[in-house]
C-alpha cells in the first residue's frame, strides 16, 4: 500500500512536469521573436517604400541621374530584404534551439514515466489475481479488507488514466518534433533565399559601377548609350520583319561556316557578341533554348563579372552557332538586364540570346538557304547579319553583328 502511494506521488509529479513542458512548447519559445518583431515590421515598411520609389522612378528615368536613382533604390531594396531575412533567420534559429532543448527534456521524462508505469501495471496486474482469501487473511478486519479492495480498484482506474495521459503526451511530443522539422526546412529555405539576394545585391552594385564607368558619370555619354541601344533594337525588329537588304548565297549544311563575329564595337554594338534569334516567316520569335542542345557554358546574364540572371536550359538537338565554351550575356524574353538595368528603358522583351564562343566563327545550326544582309536605320550605320531559311520546317535563324 505504501509502495503504491509512493508510486502515485512520483507519477503525479512526472505528469505535472510533462504538462509544464508541453505548456512551454506551445508558448513562444524565445523572447527574441518579440524583440525583433518591431524591427521586421520597420523593414517591411521600408521594402514597400523602396518598391514604390522604383516603380515611380522607372517611368521617369530619362537621364543618367534618374537611372542611377533607380539603381540606388534597387540596391536599397535588396539590402533591406537581406536584413529582414537575416532577422528572420536569427529568430527561427533561436526557436529551433529552444525546441530542441525542451523536446530532449520531454523525451527523457517520457522514458522515465514509461518505465515506472510499466512496473506499476505489472504489480497491479499481479495483485488483481491474488486469491480473495489472501486479502481476507492479510486484512486486520473487515473495514481494512474493504479499504484494500477499493484501493486496488482505484489503482487500476488511476493506471488507465495515466496511460491515456501518457498516450496524449506522446502524440503532442510527436507534433512538436514535426514542428521542429518544419522550422528547420523553413530555415534552409531562408538561408538559400539570403544567398540569392546577396548575389543579386552584388550584381546590382556591379551594374551601377559599370554604368558609371561606361558613361564616366557624363549625361552625354549616357544618352549616346541609350541612342545606340535604341538603334540596335529598331534594326533587329526591322530585320526580323523582313526589311533588311539581302542577297541569297546558296545552300548550307548544319555546321558550315557562314560568318564571323565582329571583334570589338560595331554598328549599334558596344562590344563583341553574336545576337542569335529563332523566328518564323511571319516575324514571330521563339526561345532558342527550345531548339539548341546542351553545351559547356558560363551563364553571365546577371551582371557583374559573371553572375547568373536568365535561365540557360537548352532542351533541343540543334548544334550551336558558336563553338564552346559559350558565354551568355543575355537570355531570351523578359531578361535580368531588362528588369535591372537601363536597357529596360529601350525594350521590355529580348527576342534572342547574346553570346560569345570559343572562336569567332559562326556556323549554321541547321541545313537551309543562306542569305547575307544588312540594315541601315536611325543609327547612321548598317548592321550586318546573315539568315538561314531552314530546309525542314518553317523556321529561320538570324545571326547579327557579323562579318561575311
Amino acid at each position: 500500500m505504501k509502495l503504491f502511494r509512493k508510486q502515485n506521488i512520483i507519477l503525479s509529479i512526472l505528469l505535472s512536469f510533462i504538462g509544464l513542458l508541453l505548456l512551454l512548447l506551445v508558448l513562444p519559445t524565445s523572447s527574441l521573436a518579440d524583440e525583433q518583431g518591431d524591427k521586421l515590421h520597420e523593414l517591411e515598411e521600408k521594402i514597400k517604400e523602396y518598391e514604390q520609389k522604383i516603380e515611380e522612378a522607372k517611368s521617369q528615368q530619362r537621364t543618367l541621374a534618374s537611372t542611377i536613382a533607380v539603381l540606388d533604390n534597387q540596391i536599397y531594396l535588396t539590402s533591406a530584404r537581406i536584413t529582414k531575412t537575416e532577422q528572420e533567420i536569427a529568430v527561427l534559429t533561436s526557436e529551433i534551439e529552444d525546441l530542441a532543448v525542451k523536446i530532449n527534456q520531454l523525451d527523457q521524462s517520457l522514458d522515465e514515466i514509461t518505465v515506472l508505469l510499466t512496473n506499476r501495471i505489472e504489480e497491479t496486474y499481479k495483485r488483481s489475481f491474488m486469491p480473495s482469501v489472501y486479502l481476507l487473511f492479510a486484512s486486520n478486519d473487515f473495514s481494512d479488507l474493504l479499504s484494500r479492495v477499493k484501493y486496488l480498484q482505484a489503482a487500476q482506474m488511476h493506471d488507465k488514466e495515466v496511460m491515456y495521459a501518457l498516450e496524449e503526451t506522446k502524440q503532442n511530443f510527436d507534433k512538436q518534433k514535426a514542428l521542429k522539422e518544419e522550422k528547420q526546412k523553413e530555415l534552409e529555405e531562408l538561408q538559400t533565399f539570403l544567398q540569392n539576394q546577396q548575389t543579386v545585391l552584388a550584381s546590382q552594385k556591379a551594374v551601377k559601377q559599370d554604368l558609371l564607368v561606361a558613361t564616366k558619370n557624363d549625361e552625354a555619354r549616357f544618352q549616346s548609350l541609350l541612342s545606340q541601344a535604341r538603334s540596335e533594337f529598331e534594326a533587329i525588329q526591322a530585320i526580323i520583319a523582313g526589311r533588311g537588304d539581302e542577297e541569297e548565297v546558296g545552300e548550307v549544311k548544319a555546321g558550315d561556316k557562314i560568318a564571323s563575329v565582329i571583334t570589338g564595337s560595331s554598328c549599334n554594338s558596344s562590344g563583341t557578341h553574336l545576337h542569335f534569334t529563332v523566328a518564323d516567316g511571319n516575324g514571330n520569335t521563339y526561345n532558342p533554348f527550345s531548339y539548341l542542345s546542351g553545351i559547356d557554358h558560363d551563364n553571365c546574364s546577371g551582371g557583374g563579372d559573371c553572375n547568373e540572371g536568365d535561365p540557360f536550359n537548352p532542351s533541343g538537338n540543334w548544334s550551336w552557332p558558336l563553338s564552346p565554351k559559350i558565354r551568355m550575356n543575355q537570355g531570351y524574353g523578359s531578361t535580368w538586364a531588362v528588369q535591372n538595368t537601363w536597357v529596360g528603358q529601350i525594350y521590355s522583351f529580348h527576342n534572342g540570346i547574346d553570346i560569345l564562343g570559343g572562336s569567332t566563327e559562326v556556323r549554321a545550326v541547321q541545313d537551309g538557304t543562306l542569305y547575307r544582309g544588312s540594315y541601315g536605320g536611325s543609327g547612321g550605320c548598317r548592321l550586318r547579319y546573315v539568315r538561314v531559311d531552314h530546309k525542314d520546317g518553317d523556321l529561320e535563324t538570324y545571326y547579327l553583328h557579323v562579318n561575311y
